[in-house]
């Protein structure tokens, strides 16, 4: 009996649960709400194609148009002057930079003077009878000889027997022997050859200077010159005299106008580049400033110009069509520092002129103009 009443309940219990279970499932689940899709704000500009100059920059290193290396002639030591020889050191045309101590070489050349007035002395006895037509000019130039001063240039002769009498008493030789010592003289005494400034110097006062020596390196600050190379696609848009604007990468703002005045005749072959030397004067320029010098070349024809952070895979834009983005293809062909000039835009096409992060094709948006 009490198995019988256990069996019953147990089949009430199914039939319970079995229905309990129906009226859930039959029970209407809340619809869950569906997101509207949120427009992106952009930025766009309508394409308008033009002609557009395509500048080549190109950078280069300063170097001083007038330069000079300084080297010794003579062997000596080297004594103080009246400016410090040192980098920095400014001198004027003319000034004294180097001094070299030549008091053997002088005493050696009043020897050599004294001796070329001597001859002339011993010959005038003779010049006075053989050729007394020539004796005045000979004594006048014996009696203005200062042996303290250059030599002067000795008389010319009149008459080949003249000229043979001269010869046969060494007085050609003698003179221009002086003479040749003169020069190397002046040699002890190195001055500037212009305006300009010391920027190495490599021997100091004390030193012993031997022929051959470098000294020091000399410029002029006035005038510069700025080597760039350019590739020789280029080279039909360039003449010497055409302006050029130079410009300091490192500090905003800071340009001069220059000018080129030479272009090499030869290809480099392992870059298709020539050598371009450009002019640049004005202030703040030194010696060794790296530059850009920025050249109008030639012209892309039907071209447009947008910024570099808009071409995605290096050959694509981004356009607006109803209210939705599409990529296009377009042909990069030339890139700029901060720029791209692209062919294959049609005129009013509206392009993005703004990146968009995570954008992509069909992405629906909302047009401002930029």
């Amino acid at each position: 009996m009490r198995q019988v009443i256990t069996i019953v309940i147990g089949i009430v219990v199914l039939g319970a649960g079995f229905f309990i279970a129906r009226g859930l499932a039959s029970t209407e689940k809340p619809a869950r709400p569906v997101k509207e899709a949120v427009a992106q704000t952009v930025f766009t500009e309508t394409v308008k194609n033009v002609d557009i100059p395509v500048t080549v920059v190109e950078s280069g290193s300063l170097m001083a148009k007038n330069r000079i290396d300084l080297y010794a002639e003579v062997q000596g030591v080297m004594q103080t002057s009246g400016k410090d020889f040192k980098p920095g050191s400014v001198y004027s045309q003319g000034e004294l930079m180097v001094s070299i101590r030549d008091n053997d070489f002088y005493a050696q050349l009043q020897a050599q003077k004294s001796t070329l007035q001597n001859l002339i002395a011993s010959a005038l006895p003779d010049l006075r009878l053989d050729f007394p037509e020539a004796y005045e000019k000979w004594d006048n130039y014996i009696r203005d000889f200062d042996i303290n001063e250059p030599v002067a240039p000795i008389p010319e002769s009149e008459s080949d027997k003249e000229k043979f009498f001269i010869t046969g008493k060494n007085i050609y030789t003698t003179y221009y022997t002086t003479k040749n010592l003169e020069i190397i003289l002046s040699k002890y005494r190195l001055r500037a050859p212009y305006n300009g400034i010391l920027i190495d110097a490599i021997v100091t006062p004390g030193s012993l200077v031997r022929p051959g020596q470098k000294l020091g390196e000399f410029i002029d600050p006035s005038v510069y010159e700025l080597e760039v190379s350019v590739s020789k696609s280029q080279m039909d848009y360039l003449a010497v005299g055409k302006r050029v604007v130079v410009r300091d990468q490192d500090t905003a703002g800071k340009k001069w106008n220059g000018k080129i005045t030479r272009i090499n005749g030869k290809v480099d072959p392992g870059t298709q580049t020539v050598k371009v030397f450009i002019e640049v004067r004005g202030k703040d320029l030194y010696e060794g400033l790296f530059l850009e010098a920025l050249i109008n070349g030639r012209y892309e024809k039907n071209a447009y110009e947008i910024n570099r952070s808009l071409l995605v895979d290096e050959s694509k834009v981004f356009v607006v069509e109803d209210n939705a983005l599409r990529l296009v293809t377009v042909d990069p062909v030339v890139f700029n520092e901060k720029t791209v000039i692209v062919k294959g835009l049609e005129n009013g096409r509206e392009i993005i002129s703004k990146p968009i992060s995570g954008a992509y094709t069909g992405m629906v948006v909302s047009v401002l103009e930029d």
